[in-house]
């Protein structure tokens, strides 16, 4: 009687690597969460499933019909679509427990039925920081966030990357200023200016009852150029009165005359007027994060400063500002653009071979190792030298230590450089020493 074998497959929009791929993409994690607590922000990890009557608190739309709901009795419960909504409800339940301005960074998993498209991920890794103020934030605090992003990246292993930045309230001023009943509409147009282009911007602008000399006003404004200086210098120079445009304008002055302070270089950071962050809760700083030599991947990091993060939750007036990387998104186009690459990933620096008869030496030199924090790893199968020799080689196991009666009698090993094939005759000592080395 024949086996019913199921093909194995996973669900399209998730993914799965190799344990290569794994590596590196764990130490990319690694050097996110290093610089995230370096500033001082403290983990925090919220169920993956929450009430769902919590999750679309602030309205469904389009996230109700994204999000995958979980059947499990009666409770209504749904899986996480971003760990923001997760983190209001975590600062109110939690308020009195916490220490505020609270800095929490949270890395983890969530969850949206996306349309399934090449590089679109239902199931996805995010890592974000908020700093959450108790009834008033500092704007100090936005100049802070760039030098978080400044200092993952160049840790990432990149230097040209720009940090855009800009103040939603300059736009709604501006906009409320040409006699625009709702700012968000032109907002969400220009957002889009990347993507789709001037035209076809200047046509959404005419569908939503934005007359000509508004739109040709706005296309020259948000066509402002130059150093942040320069740009601020323009913006006090069109007179607007608007009290909203001017705080904003005054807000951006502050965050770009503390960026210095906090060790961002000029060249890594830029004012555009044309970012504005889809989502409208952004009620100040916004910021978008590209790499210069790559701009087809488009932001790779971004955020913003909002007024009330818990408001569906707590009477308490919570502002803050943060920012997210979408680590799977961003790994996967990394590695798919041949910028990162796994080929040198590896965990054991040493794979111990015990000749035959000798498995016993190769258990206490594989323990000897570990006791000094050297990863090792020790080859048990019965199987030709050059099979043994060649697993190292597919893992990517730099050197290879071969233990055998030579070794046991002289207390010397034979440490095989697995790259240019260079041996070596060291004591344990040498061994660890030379072990140590290997980054």
């Amino acid at each position: 009687m024949s086996k019913n074998i199921v093909k194995p497959s996973i669900l399209p929009g998730f993914m799965e690597l190799t344990p290569q791929s794994q590596m590196l993409f764990n130490n990319m994690m690694d050097t996110v969460r290093k610089n995230y607590e370096k500033f001082g922000f403290l983990p925090i990890d919220t169920p993956v499933i929450e009430k769902t009557e919590v999750l679309l608190a602030k309205g469904g739309g389009e996230t109700e019909k994204q999000i995958y709901q979980v059947v499990k009795g009666s409770t209504e419960m749904s899986l996480r679509f971003d760990l923001t909504v997760p983190l209001a409800r975590y600062v109110a339940q939690h308020y009195s427990e916490l220490a505020f301005p609270f800095r929490r960074y949270h890395i983890a998993k969530v969850y949206r039925g996306e349309r399934n498209q090449r590089g679109r991920f239902r199931e996805f890794y995010q890592a974000d920081i908020d700093i959450i103020g108790n009834g008033s934030l500092d704007i100090i605090n936005d100049a802070e966030i760039p030098s978080v992003i400044y200092s993952t990246f160049k840790d990432l292993g990149f230097d040209n990357f720009t940090i855009r930045m800009n103040n939603r309230k300059i736009l709604t001023g501006f906009f409320s200023s040409l006699g625009v009943e709702d700012p968000h509409i032109v907002m969400r147009a220009v957002d889009k200016l990347e993507k789709i282009g001037l035209e076809k911007v200047t046509e959404e602008l005419l569908a939503n009852g934005i007359d000509k000399d508004s739109i040709e006003s706005i296309i020259g404004f948000i066509g402002i150029k130059g150093s942040p200086a320069e740009i601020i210098d323009s913006l006090n120079s069109l007179n607007i009165e608007h009290e909203v445009f001017l705080e904003g304008v005054k807000e951006i002055g502050t965050v770009v005359g503390y960026l210095k302070l906090f060790g961002v270089p000029e060249k890594n950071y830029a004012l555009d007027l044309t970012i504005a962050r889809g989502l409208d809760y952004y009620t100040g700083t916004v910021y978008e994060t590209i790499l210069n030599d790559y701009p087809d991947i488009g932001s790779v990091c971004s955020g913003g400063r909002y007024d009330d993060l818990a408001s569906h939750y707590t009477n308490q007036k919570l502002p803050g500002v943060g920012i997210s990387i979408g680590l799977t998104r961003l790994f996967y186009q990394l590695e798919e653009a041949g910028i990162i690459s796994s080929e040198n990933y590896h965990l054991s620096k040493v794979l111990v071979i015990p000749m035959e008869g000798y498995s016993a030496e190769g258990i206490q030199l594989a323990a000897k190792l570990r006791a000094e924090d050297v990863y090792a790893q020790i080859y048990l199968e019965d199987a030709k030298l050059g099979k043994k020799f060649n697993y190292a080689d597919k893992l990517g196991i730099p050197y290879v230590a071969v233990i055998g009666e030579e070794e046991k009698s002289s207390g010397m090993y034979t440490l095989r450089n697995m790259k240019t094939g260079e041996q070596t005759r060291l004591s344990i000592e040498g061994v660890i020493q030379k072990l140590r080395e290997i980054h």
